[in-house]
């Protein structure tokens, strides 16, 4: 079942004649997640052909433009393609009063039911959950409110062996218990235990999205063990200074905190639109955390 990670844009603040600013779409099991969504994300939607009736959820970790500043393009064009089903965004309080300015300058009333879900910065809450998955917020070091996601799968059910439990006889209507854990008594007594019915189920996948931030220890035990880490790396660590300024991070920085937390596959983005060649930011990062990839716009990563 899917679980992967597309980048639409991995640019900061300017974006390039080929660098979108920040915009990811996450496919879990063909459902729809969009995080952030910057200058020209519909049309990067449309590029790498998703439909973008099947989003339900935004998330927005803050109220930089670059972040956000291609929200109002896409909730219209939901509105004039006739969206019925509500949308959930979860962001900034602040930012339910500037899209209300902005349809309200348009006289535009949505055909369908914005819902707003306000962010709190304090601690990690979660802030979304169903059967399947978890969404909870990574409070970051940033100049002004910012969080980052973490996308988690819930533990899954064993998996049954179905010919053993038709080898002992077992009735359809024990399924489900036996599925969950259960071990089995059947008619003459005989406990038949669980490890004998099933096997163990695929580990759950998990993926953390950390930008914008500076060097930040306080999210390594959440964020810890993670399959995959998008953490920004605005800066090569000769700009280190900048960075701190600015309350980004340098490639160096990125690299040490996946290591610490022990990730298993970092990507580094939200590049400074300085560089017009990424690989010696790949190769500084690298230096720290070997399994390290470059975000680049239209590359799917999947966790398996």
């Amino acid at each position: 079942m899917n679980f992967e990670i597309t980048i639409l844009g991995c640019n900061s603040a300017i974006p390039t004649s080929n660098r979108n600013p920040s915009a990811q779409i996450l496919n879990i099991f063909e459902r729809f997640f969009l995080i952030d969504c910057g200058e020209g994300t519909q049309t990067q939607l449309r590029k790498y052909k998703f439909r973008i009736q099947k989003i339900n959820h935004i998330f927005i970790s803050h109220l930089h433009g670059d972040h956000y500043f291609g929200l109002i393009g896409l909730l219209s064009t939901l509105h004039l393609l006739g969206r019925k089903d509500t949308l959930h965004l979860y962001a900034n309080a602040d930012l339910k009063e500037i899209i209300n300015i902005q349809l309200k300058a348009s006289d535009t009333r949505l055909n369908y039911e914005l819902r707003f879900h306000d962010l709190q910065y304090d601690k990690p809450r979660v802030i979304y959950e169903d059967k399947l998955i978890t969404v909870e917020t990574i409070p970051l070091n940033h100049r002004i409110p910012c969080c980052g996601f973490l996308f988690r799968e819930k533990p899954k059910e064993r998996t049954i062996i179905k010919e053993k439990l038709e080898a002992f006889d077992i009735p359809l209507s024990f399924y489900a218990n036996i599925k969950a854990g259960a071990d089995y008594r059947n008619d003459e007594g005989e406990l038949i235990a669980n490890k004998l019915l099933t096997k163990d189920p695929l580990p759950s996948r998990s993926y953390a999205y950390c930008s914008d931030t500076s060097y930040f220890e306080n999210i390594i035990n959440q964020i810890s063990n993670v399959d995959l880490l998008y953490h920004e790396a605005t800066f090569m660590q000769n700009m280190s200074d900048r960075a701190k300024q600015t309350f980004h991070s340098t490639t160096i920085e990125a690299g040490t905190i996946a290591k610490k937390a022990s990730v298993k596959k970092l990507i580094i983005g939200h590049y400074s639109s300085r560089y017009t060649v990424l690989e010696p930011l790949l190769d500084e990062t690298m230096s720290v955390f070997e399994n390290t990839e470059l975000g680049q716009e239209g590359k799917s990563y999947t966790i398996v």
